[in-house]
């Protein structure tokens, strides 16, 4: 769907394989990739990510910082602080998260950004609940802004892209 002049797409598979701009990481305040998407990008993109990040680290739970992204297709990777140490997140966060992701893409005159549905692993926070707050974000942030061009949500399992593209659905219609 377009809202603006952006394209705003979901893709169901592996966010380290996404061939655009940059890809989003879901972490933690200080910045470490241990587990979920981070350790996928980790292993995937190598260890030279996880120390650019450290050294721009620790930033504010909601903020987001960019390094290069390795042996990735992606030239950059989005680090989007959507908890702390405690692995615990909310709708605030998870709202800031996205919009200071999307910002750092405008910064670098990013054209395509690919996020992961934030929160939802190890913060265990609910698919559609963060269905819902992230593409309202997207939204708000394309009322004002037409960078970048294309937004894509990548879900790596079936029921998370069924969840995000009811909730797509949904919000188009309204």
């Amino acid at each position: 769907m377009r809202m603006g002049d952006t394209e705003v797409r979901l893709h169901r598979g592996d966010i380290t394989e996404m061939d655009c701009d940059a890809i989003v990481n879901a972490a933690n305040d200080r910045l470490l990739m241990g587990g979920g998407v981070a350790g996928a990008i980790k292993r995937k993109g190598g260890q030279k990510i996880e120390e650019e990040a450290l050294a721009l680290g620790p930033i504010s739970i909601g903020e987001a910082v960019v390094t290069g992204a390795g042996r990735l297709k992606a030239k950059y990777v989005v680090h989007a602080a959507v908890m702390g140490m405690d692995f615990k997140t909310d709708a605030n966060k998870i709202k800031e998260a996205t919009l200071n992701s999307l910002k750092r893409a405008e910064e670098l005159q990013i054209s395509s950004i690919a996020f992961p549905a934030l929160g939802t692993g190890v913060g265990r926070f609910p698919m559609e609940k963060a269905a819902r707050i992230m593409i309202s974000a997207v939204s708000k942030y394309l009322q004002k802004k037409s960078h970048p061009k294309t937004i894509v949500f990548v879900l790596f399992s079936e029921d998370a892209y069924a969840v995000f593209d009811r909730v797509l659905e949904e919000m188009a219609g309204a």
